[in-house]
């Protein structure tokens, strides 16, 4: 609990950063959103995604608000007050930030393997992601699993941009890689 006390402008820079982050994620998930409707998606799928990418970000912006508070000296004196605010941070940063992006992979991946707008590669393995940042929220109580906060995190990033490229800009677009039977509709419109 010292590294707080002992480096508040980190902790602050830190925490500015991932507040930072929060915003061009509510933008993505506005986004993908926006663009499954334009698809013809007409399923619970991207109301979800929508759902999951707005809780991700809010939480985001709590663990940042809450890091931020970590960063003031004054605050820090109290080890009991730190670890709690510590906690706090990880547990809305981590574990519930993760279980959003989750909803917001899958919000998208579902769709796009049901109706081919994605290669269907790349939709199972947003599926596999998507359920390893639901199952992550199970590291509250069984701390090992815990190894599933990266996967969900970063794997979840890192899914959502190649998505993000490939997922068709227009329904034409979409039926012209239906056609082609190639099942990659690409982002090419």
């Amino acid at each position: 609990m010292a590294f707080y006390h002992d480096h508040p402008l980190s902790v602050r820079l830190s925490a500015m950063l991932q507040l930072g982050s929060a915003v061009p994620l509510g933008i993505c998930a506005a986004t993908l959103y926006a663009r499954q409707l334009r698809l013809g998606v007409r399923v619970p799928g991207p109301a979800i995604g929508l759902f999951g990418g707005a809780t991700a970000a809010i939480l985001l912006i709590c663990s940042a608000s809450v890091t931020w508070v970590l960063s003031r000296p004054e605050l820090t004196t109290d080890t009991t007050l730190t670890l709690a605010l510590a906690y706090l941070a990880f547990v809305t940063g981590g574990v519930g930030y993760v279980v959003g992006q989750g909803l917001l992979v899958a919000g998208v991946a579902v769709p796009a393997l049901i109706l081919g707008l994605l290669p269907r590669w790349l939709a199972w393995v947003g599926l596999l992601v998507a359920a390893a940042a639901e199952l992550s929220f199970l590291s509250m109580t069984v701390e090992p699993l815990q190894a599933l906060l990266p996967l969900g995190r970063f794997g979840g990033l890192g899914w959502l941009i190649v998505a993000g490229f490939l997922l068709p800009r227009t329904r034409s677009a979409a039926n012209r890689a239906e056609v082609s039977g190639t099942g990659d509709a690409g982002g090419k419109a």
